[in-house]
Formats: structure tokens, sequence, C-alpha cells
């Protein structure tokens, strides 16, 4: 009986295979119509589109056909007529000499006669928002003409088509060829597209196929035979496979269960040649059954009843795929060739059966963007009995018109706060949108991202950095989102709001967001525009939003312009930017200019070449010639003579003086040239308001159009701004002798300024101010400034003007000037307020005071009062030298080397006197050991600092600013003891006794700065933080963010009263110890007078070391030897740590033979029991003979403490302690 079952299961299985066999060995004819024609006789023949195939509702196309005459006579090319309607909705034909298109009915003829037995290429294209329509012959545009915006707006959809002759609809629904109008002769290569070509790209002779109507036979149905023409070749590399898979039963499991993009691509990979590669691989539908075959049930092999399989083996799929072909090949060719690969390659393993209804092989323009997601695969699909084609590949029926041909476009408005303060919150904040938003198989892009941070209420200002207050920020963000997935536009806006409004963690960095606003947008978009420029002329196409055109360069032909469509985040308008030209060649020079008439109507596009010039030789050079920036300046002086000044085209002049002064072109030839350029245009600009600004990088130009009679007064503000930036402007109508908030320069003008109004026509007053963060136009002559050799320029350039009127000699009200200063003045440094004086040195200007005093000043500003109105500055006169930006550098890498090297050293010290328990048994030993540790962490501390700094951690940043605070101080309170217990040693010797000596001093040397810096935590936590040291803090010398005391009054308290206070009684203790030397050296008997040099030199070097006298260095870091002072600080400091090792290890004999007594051997090593503490041994004749330095000192008078102590404790129980301490 089981065998019985087991015959039965083969003989269906059999059948089963039979008849999949003879189903795929049918052979297949490609649909193709790439290299075929259609003959067009005078035999009646009708050539038509398929009645299933619908063109839809176009708001934009292009078509293009070739074809050849063969007799002469009135002819049809194509003709589309709107279901119903009689007239020609949109087509192409001649009438005689004459070239005829149709739009809505409407004929647009052109005077051109198609020669007889010769191919053309005509294409033609319309636009409903441009609202024009174009013909072209063999790529030139022949015809462009306006379209009457009262016709329809979009191509009527199902309409009829037919080729080589106009047509009619019976009232069956039958279609009839027209007479008297049908073409004799050939037609091919008939495409449509769903957007309108620009002429560049009709120039480049595309192969691409239509993605609205396709030369494929599926798409046409004709009653006549097509005929091969060899000549009808298109060599092309781009292709899109599209086709229904079923993947053929594969013996071996684990090959199931691979993607069915990798399964794919493996299959692919192995039939194909290698001049076919396999680009991009997208699946988009997947059914358990094989809908799109003619016969299912035979390619899919039965399962048991109730059975179920998730393998992909089992299931059917349709996908895209682009491949590349190298070398092109002709289209016809390359679709027979891969239509044979697909149907009849097999490979040993897992193979792919294609339904060859469903094959098709496209030549297109261009491989998807690399960054387009794939289409969603849902797990069934549900399929019509005779569904309507869309031949957009899309459905028929949208409830919005998407931004392009595949996305959607989202605008999001978000508060929100973070926590953890990141250097760079911008791209922790674009980088939680990118991976919010790419959640569920989302397929969105975050698009032009702009970033506001909030009010500021929990930050404050610290010398010119903004540091946090508390542990989060508010931040408001504008972006676009752009979806490719074409989905539901209710379901894509909660999918971002619930993406958006959920927590973020990543470590310190939390963000929450607040307020979340989503609209969808649609904006229009950008319409073809040509361009001249300094590479030739473009023609740039109608593009969609957020989409980069590419063009091809005029030189070299090989290389690429591209162009944005850029979506503006403020209007959500689209516009196009500038193009990108980088990879082309310029077809001119600078000196080229020359050749060039400036007229009325050129100069806007002048200007453009000029500022592209300039961009270009200062992209190549750092400056410009004398010669090339004479050409300029006449140049653009030639245009201010001829032209109206637009507001665009005025920033473009600006633009280019601003790069200009930026670079390092020697402009003082023209600099007076300049000034009265910008003069003349801010005199003569035309626009539209009350107020125009025009900005640039360290440039702004204001013109303020005024009433006469309702004058009252005008201020001019600018933001603080830096070269790289552009400046913020503000205009206030009214007087004030205080400066706006947050200004680098304020100038405000009286009410007694409308004296000099121009009289006449008094409506056209203007008052323009000028601002220049940049001095390159305002250089005195070498001669002026060897004069004045210590003033320099100390604040950013301002002027204001009226225009056609001179101010001078304000007696009531002057004009009030204030300037930050650029440079903090010094106590001692005076500041001058000036003028540009056009006629100083001989023409070529300089400053001059005449006129102007100051009115107030301090270190950070100055207000100036002056009697006219021209260019106005302040000056300064340094008395001591400025630290260079070289200099700063090299003395933050002594810092670093130093610290570095000390703290290596002081590990050694310290291991040294830890190792060897003698070593460390005097009071002296053990304050070393104490000053060690302190400056070990100090050192640590400081070089670990800017690396804390970094993480932007709040609470990390205070506990390192406070430990760094903490070991300063203890590094000072040991040097200070130290010089306490040398008081005791050498001056106090006898009679005096400590009870608990190291004791007493730890507890003060680690105690009081524990308690001060407690004391700081308590009263104001946050006097520590992130700070950019200035330059003057010398004792922490760094140009890069540091975490330290923020506010002066902590500093000035805590830090410097101490540290002044404990120098001044280490040097007091110095000198003592100094005389006490030379009256101990006096009363010696023996030894050289160079030894004794010698000796006196190393105690004043090693008490020098130990007392830190030399950080009072940094108190003399001021006048003419300032940058000495401060290196001598820096070198002197930093190296503490290693002067003491060199004085207190390797220059001490007791410590050396301690290290030879445990590293060397034989007769280089020490003897353990040799008496090696002479230095220290407790008796009178001992230490009156012992040598007279520093070491000696220390130690004998250290033993005389010990031995005083004993002696005079020894009836109060002490003798032990005394005693233990001497027999040491």
């Amino acid at each position: 009986m089981n065998s019985m079952r087991s015959l039965c299961s083969m003989a269906i299985c059999l059948c089963i295979q039979l008849s999949v066999c003879s189903q795929w060995s049918t052979v297949f004819v490609s649909p193709s119509l790439w290299g075929k024609k259609l003959q067009f006789e005078p035999r009646p023949c009708l050539r038509q589109l398929q009645p299933n195939i619908a063109v839809p509702a176009l708001q934009q196309l292009s078509v293009c056909l070739i074809l050849r005459r063969n007799y002469t006579s009135d002819w049809t090319g194509f003709a589309y007529k709107a279901p119903g309607d009689s007239h020609i909705e949109l087509g192409l034909g001649g009438k005689g000499s004459q070239l005829v298109a149709w739009l809505f009915g409407e004929e647009y003829p052109l005077e051109k006669k198609l020669e007889l037995y010769e191919w053309y290429t005509v294409c033609l294209t319309w636009s409903r928002q441009a609202q024009r329509l174009r013909l072209y012959v063999n790529g030139a545009n022949l015809l462009e003409a306006s379209v009457n915006s009262s016709r329809p707006q979009h191509l009527t959809p199902r309409g009829t088509l037919t080729l080589g002759v106009s047509h009619n609809v019976d009232a069956s629904g039958k279609l009839k060829p027209e007479s008297g109008s049908s073409l004799l002769g050939e037609i091919g290569l008939f495409r449509m597209w769903a957007r309108e070509w620009s002429a560049e790209e009709l120039g480049r002779k595309s192969c691409a196929d239509g993605d609205v109507v396709s030369w494929d036979l599926r798409q046409w149905k004709f009653n006549c035979p097509l005929e091969p023409d060899s000549t009808l070749r298109c060599e092309w590399s781009i292709y899109k496979i599209k086709m229904w898979t079923f993947i053929e039963y594969s013996p071996k499991p684990e090959t199931c269960s691979i993607s069915l993009e990798e399964t794919t691509r493996h299959w692919l990979e192995n039939i194909f040649p290698q001049t076919i590669s396999v680009r991009h691989i997208f699946v988009s539908s997947l059914s358990e059954v094989c809908p799109a075959f003619s016969n299912a049930s035979a390619l899919h092999i039965q399962r048991t009843q109730g059975s179920t399989s998730n393998s992909t083996c089992d299931k059917c799929f349709s996908c895209e795929v682009y491949v590349n072909v190298d070398p092109a090949a002709d289209v016809a060719f390359v679709q027979h060739y891969i239509t044979k690969t697909l149907m009849t390659s097999r490979t040993n393993s897992l193979n792919l059966i294609v339904d060859p209804k469903s094959l098709s092989i496209l030549p297109v323009e261009s491989f998807p963007v690399a960054t387009a997601p794939p289409p969603t695969v849902s797990s069934s699909i549900t399929f019509s009995g005779n569904p309507n084609m869309s031949t957009t590949r899309d459905p028929l029926d949208v409830n919005e018109t998407a931004v392009g041909p595949d996305t959607l476009l989202f605008r999001v408005n978000l508060t929100m706060t973070m926590t953890g303060n990141p250097s760079q919150p911008k791209d922790v904040i674009e980088k939680w949108l990118n991976e919010k938003l790419k959640v569920n198989g989302t397929t969105m892009v975050v698009l032009n991202l702009k970033i506001k941070e909030g009010d500021g209420r929990n930050t404050e200002e610290y010398n010119g950095a903004v540091i946090p207050l508390g542990p989060y920020k508010e931040y408001e963000c504008n972006f676009h989102i752009q979806e490719y997935g074409l989905g539901n536009i209710t379901e894509i806006m909660i999918l971002i709001r619930e993406a958006l409004t959920s927590k973020y963690e990543n470590g310190a960095i939390v963000i929450q967001a607040a307020d979340v606003m989503i609209k969808h947008i649609v904006p229009g978009n950008c319409l073809e525009e040509p361009t001249s420029t300094i590479y030739g002329k473009y023609v740039w196409p109608e593009t969609f939003p957020q989409l980069t055109q590419e063009m091809r360069c005029n030189e070299p032909v090989t290389e690429r312009a591209y162009r944005l469509c850029k979506l503006d985040i403020e209007t959500d308008a689209t516009s196009w930017a500038e193009p990108v030209m980088s990879k082309c060649k310029p077809l001119m020079t600078i000196s080229d200019l020359d050749k060039l008439n400036v007229t009325i109507g050129n100069a806007g596009e002048i200007v453009d070449m000029i500022e592209e010039l300039v961009d270009v030789q200062l992209s190549n050079s750092a400056e410009l010639s004398a010669a090339e920036l004479d050409t300029v300046v006449k140049k653009l002086d030639d245009v201010m003579d001829v032209s109206i000044i637009t507001p665009d085209l005025g920033s473009s002049v600006i633009n280019i003086v601003a790069d200009i002064l930026l670079s390092k072109t020697d402009v003082a030839p023209v600099a007076n040239t300049v000034l009265n350029l910008a003069e003349r245009m801010g005199d003569n600009m035309d626009f539209q308001g009350e107020s125009l600004s025009l900005t640039a990088p360290s440039l702004a130009l204001t013109m303020v159009n005024v009433e006469p009679d309702k004058f009252r007064g005008l201020t001019f503000g600018v933001a603080s701004v830096s070269l790289a930036l552009t400046p913020q402007t503000f205009v206030n109508q009214s007087f004030t002798n205080v400066p706006l908030p947050n200004t680098a320069v304020t100038i405000s003008l009286p009410s007694s300024i409308h004296n000099f109004f121009p009289s006449g026509d008094r409506k056209n007053t203007r008052v323009h101010f000028q601002f220049y963060g940049n001095e390159n136009l305002f250089k005195e002559s070498q001669i002026t400034k060897s004069t004045k050799s210590n003033w320099i320029l100390n604040s950013y350039i301002v002027s204001a003007s009226i225009n056609n009127s001179h101010v001078f000699n304000l007696k009531e009200n002057s004009v009030v000037v204030t300037f930050s200063h650029k440079k903090v003045a010094g106590t001692n440094d005076k500041v001058e307020c000036v003028f540009w004086d056009f006629q100083k040195n001989g023409g070529q200007g300089g400053w001059n005071n005449s006129g102007c005093a100051i009115l107030r000043t301090s270190s950070y500003q100055t207000s100036c009062l002056c009697d006219h109105l021209t260019h106005f500055a302040v000056l300064l006169d340094v008395v001591r030298a400025p630290v260079g930006e070289v200099d700063s550098q090299i003395l933050t890498v002594i810092s670093y080397i130093g610290c570095g090297i000390s703290s290596i050293f002081l590990g050694v010290t310290l291991i040294t006197y830890l190792a060897f328990v003698k070593l460390r048994q005097d009071y002296p030993s053990k304050i070393l050991i104490n000053l060690s540790v302190a400056l070990l962490g100090l050192n640590m501390l400081f070089l670990l600092d800017s690396w804390l700094s970094s993480f932007s951690n709040y609470s990390m940043c205070i506990v390192t600013a406070a430990t760094l605070h903490y070991f300063l101080l203890a590094s000072f309170t040991w040097m200070g003891l130290e010089a306490v217990h040398m008081y005791f040693a050498l001056v106090k010797v006898f009679n005096t006794y400590v009870h608990a000596y190291i004791f007493k001093f730890c507890a003060v040397g680690w105690g009081i700065p524990l308690v001060i810096v407690s004391l700081v935590l308590a009263i104001d936590k946050d006097a520590y933080g992130s700070i950019v040291p200035k330059d003057t803090a010398v004792m922490l010398e760094s140009s890069d963010a540091f975490c330290w005391l923020r506010k002066d009054i902590c500093f000035y308290v805590t830090v410097v009263a101490i540290v002044v206070l404990i120098l001044l009684c280490n040097i007091t203790v110095f000198i003592v110890v100094l005389i006490q030397i030379k009256h101990m050296t006096t009363t010696k008997s023996t030894g050289s007078t160079r030894s004794s040099v010698l000796n006196e030199l190393r105690a004043v070097a090693s008490l020098t070391v130990l007392l830190g006298l030399t950080w009072s260095m940094g108190f003399f870091a001021f006048g003419p030897a300032r940058v000495v002072m401060l290196y001598l600080f820096s070198i002197l400091n930093s190296f503490q740590g290693f002067f003491i090792f060199v004085f207190h290890c390797l220059m001490k004999e007791n410590v050396r033979k301690r290290w030879r007594s445990h590293l060397c051997w034989g007769r280089f090593r020490q003897n353990e029991h040799s008496d090696m503490s002479h230095s220290v041994i407790v008796g009178g004749q001992g230490k009156k003979n012992q040598p007279v330095n520093f070491d000696s000192v220390a130690s004998n008078n250290t033993s005389s403490i010990r031995k005083s102590s004993a002696s005079s404790t020894e009836s109060r129980g002490h003798q032990h302690h005394g005693s233990e301490q001497a027999s040491t």
C-alpha cells in the first residue's frame, strides 16, 4: 500500500515537472522595438497605443521620436487626443515648409522643412509652471512659445495616441485614421517622459527609454509588421530589468535562508559576463503564490494541505535590477542578450525562474540615488483581473502631488532640552534625529537643519565665553524631512511625532522634545534657468526640490557641474543654489576683463564673472597680483558709473571686496578707491523700503532713507564678529550716548545732523553706514608707523555719511562712537579716538585725531565724541609687549612638557624616599615627601585638565577644578611650611621644641587648602567651571578649554592673595637663611674659596626651588621684558619637580650611596654597613666639621632641633622620643 502511494506521488511530481519544462522551453521573443522602425506607406495601417495603457494627467512632459520623410506632402508624426474630443491635444506634424506642434488644440508653426530621405530627431517639451512649449530638431531649440495660462493645466489622462496619422474615435470606441495628412516615411524610437527635458539633456542624445510611453511592443498595437534597421543603433550603459521570479527548489536548505536581494545578486553575477555588472537590486513584492505567471499551479509545487513555509525558496517575488554594461553597447543587442541569458542560463546551485511576460529591460537615464532606500516589502499582494496600467509606474489616484517622483516633504519645528552640555550640540542633535527617524524601516532623511540655542537662562557669560550654570540647555530646531516611501501622509506624520517625542539617552547626554509641530509641504520646482559664467553658458533644467542637477562641463567634457534646487528652511520655497563648477575649467581669466565693456545690460553679468574669477584665483593663490587687483577695482568702478545699483548687484560687490580683504592681497594702493566705491554704492543703491543692509564676512553696508522733518537722531550698531563670520547690524531711529547691547561698535548721530541734509528734494535723503572688521584698507605708510611704533588699531572701523553732503564742525551735539576693544587695555595703556584722513601722507591716507575726543574709556570699551562724519576707530598705545600667538603656543608646549617631566621625576623622588627608611627619618625628608606629593598632584591635574574638560560634563569639571585648586594651594602651603622649618632649624636653633611636629605640619599643609576649597564649594560651587584662561593667568598658562575658577573674586581671594602671602614669607625666610649660611661659611676653617662659592650657589638654587620663589616671576611679567619673564616663569615652574629630583636625589651623596647598594654589583656596590649618616649624625664635633651647603645645613640643624628637643623635655618624659630620633 505504501509502495502504491509512493508511485502515485512520483507520477504527480513528474507530470508537474514536465509541465514546467514545457512552459519554459517555449521560445520567447523579446518585445523590444529598439533597432526596428515603422514603415508608413500609402496602404492603410494604424499604429496606436494599447487601450489598457493609460497616459496620466501630466503637468510637464517631453516627447521624442526619429522620423524620415519619403514623399513631399503634409504629414503627421503623432497625435494624442483626449477622450471624446476631436482636436489634437498634443501632436507633431508638417504642412508645406512648416513644422507644426499641437498643444491643447492650438497650432504652433515653425519655418523648418524636413528634407526627404534624412533621419531627424524631433523632441517636444512642455511645462505647466514655466508656461512654455519648446521644439527641438537634432538637439537645436528652434521654437520656444509661451502657452496661454487660460489653457488646461495638465494633459487630459487616458487619451488615445497614434503614430504617423491623426485619428478619430467612433461611437463604438474604435479608432479610425484621418485621411489627408498621413506620413509617408518611417518612424522609430517614440518615447514620452513625465518631465520637461532641458536643451542640455536633449543634446546628449540619450538612449533612455520613456517612463510614460516606451518603445516596447507590449505598449503598442500594430496591424502592420515592423522592419529591422541596423542603422538605428544607440549605444548605452545603464539598464533597468523588471521581472517576476520564482526560486527553483534547492537541495541545500541553507541557501533558502539568505535574503531575496542576496539570492538574486548571487544568481545574476553567476550567469552574467564580466561586462555586465549588477549595481542595485530592489525587491518590491513577495507572495506565497505566483499570480504574475500564466500557470502558477504548474510552477508552484503543491504542499500538503494545511502546511506552511517561511522559506525564501517557497515564494515568488518581483524585483528591479539595475545593471551597467561596460563598454556601452547597442540597446537592441543588450536587450536580446540579457533576455536570452535570463531565460536559458542555469547554475549548479540555486536558480531563479523568470516569467517571460513580466520581463522588461529598459535603458534608463541614471542609476537610482545611492541614499534612496528600496520600496517597502509587503507579505502579500492582490491583483485585479484587468487593471488599468499607469505608464508612469505609479498609482493613478494620488491624494496629493508628491514633491519629486518618489518623495514627500515635511517641515518640523521642534523645541527640546539637552542634558550633558556637549561641545558640538549640532552634531549630537543631528545624530539623534537620524537615529530616531530611521526606525521601523522608515526611509526618512533630515534636511536643512537649523539650530538656535535658547534664551540663555541656564548660562552665564564669563571672560567672553558662555558657561553653563545648570545641567541642561534648551534648543529650537527647524528642519525638513524627506520621505521616500510615499506612504500615507497622516501615518507618516504620526510616526515622526512618536519618534521625536520619545526620550533619548546616550551616556551623559539626555534629549527630550518639549514641543513638536509637523507640517506637510508641497513646494514648487526650480524652474529652468540659463546662466552665463566664466565656465561657459549653461541652461539648468527644471528640477525637483532638494535634488542636485548635473550637467556636463564645457571644458573638460569628461567632468560635471552640479547645482542644487534648495529648499529654504525659513519660507519653504525653492530656489537655485549657486552652481558647483569646481571640476570645470574657466574659459577666461581676470586679465580678460579688460576686453569687456560695461553696459547697463551686462553690468550684473560682469560682476558675477568678477566674483567667480576672484574666487578661482584666490583658491589657487593666496593673493591677487597688483595688475589683477587694478583690473578688478577698475571694472567695479565702471559698474558704479553706468549701472543701476540693485541690492543683488551690491551684495555681489560687497562679497568681492570682502574676499579680497580676507586674502593676503596688498590693497594699500587702491584703498581710497575702494572706500570711495563703497561710498558711491551707498549713495546710489536702488531699493524699496526704509533701510537695507548688505553684509559679507568682516564687512557691512547699511543704508537708511530718512525723512528730514521727522529726524530725531539715528544709531547704528554691529554685533561682535570675527573675520570668518558675517556681522549682524542694528538700526535704531533715535540718538543715544550709550552703546547698543552686545555690539562691537555703535555710532549714534544727533538730531542736529539734519542741518546738513541736502537741499532741494529732501525726500531722497539717505544716511549710510559702513563697517570694516578688517584693517587692510586702513594701513598707514611705514614712515608714519615708525614715529608711532607703539600705536596699534584696537577696534573695528565704522563710518557714517549723508548723500551729497559733507558734515563737519558739529559744535552743539557731537557724534558718539563707542568701540569694544579687540585687546583689553592695560592700566598704563593709552587710547586715542581717531578718524581716517584721506589727505594725509600725500593722499595715501592716515589716522588723525583732530575733532575727536574721548568721552569715557575702560579696559574693554572706549566712547568717542567727534564733530564730523567719516571713518572712525580707536588706537591703543601699548606699553607692554603683547604675547603673540606663536609665543603663546610655545609657552603652552613648554608647560606641558615640563609638567610631564616633573611628574616622572617627582614619582622617582617619592619612590626613593619611601623605599629607603633611613632617608626619611629626619624632618626635612618628611616635609619633602609631602611637598612632592602635592606637586605631583598639581602637575598630573594640570596635564589632564583639558582632556577632562573636553567631556563637557558639568559635575566632572567642577570636581576637576576643585581638585586642581586644592593641590595648587597644598603645594604653596608646603612650600611655606618648608620655610617655617628652615626658620626653626637655622634661626631658632636652641630651646625649640614642638610637640607632634610633623603631624601638625600635615594638619596645616593638607587641612588649610581643604578648608578653603570646601568654603568655595559651599558658598558657590559654580565658581568652578570651564573657561579659556586669560593670557594674564600665568599660573595656569593654556589656550585650551580649562576647568578652573571662573569668578575673579574667588581667584584673587583664594589663590592670588594666599600665593602672595606665602611668597612674601618665603622670600623673608630665604634672605634670613642666606645671611645665616653666609655667616656659617665665614666661620669655617677649611675649604677652598671656589668650593665655598659652588656650595653657596647650590644652596641658593636648592632653596629657591624648595620655597617656590620662581613663582614670583609671574608678578613681574609686564613691560618690555614681559615675554622673557613668561618664558622663565613657564620653564622654572613647570620643571620644579625635576629640579627637586636633581637637588635632593641626584646631588645628595647619601641617596646615591643607597641606590648603589641596591643597584650595583662587585666593587661598585656600596657596603650595606657603611656609614652613610654623617650628614645627619647627632654630635657636636661631627656637625661642626660638615661642609656648609643646603643639605648639610638642613640635616644638621634638624638634628640640632631633635637634640635640643630631647634635652629640654627629658624631665617631662619625652626623652625616649628625642633619643630615638637622635640615634638615627
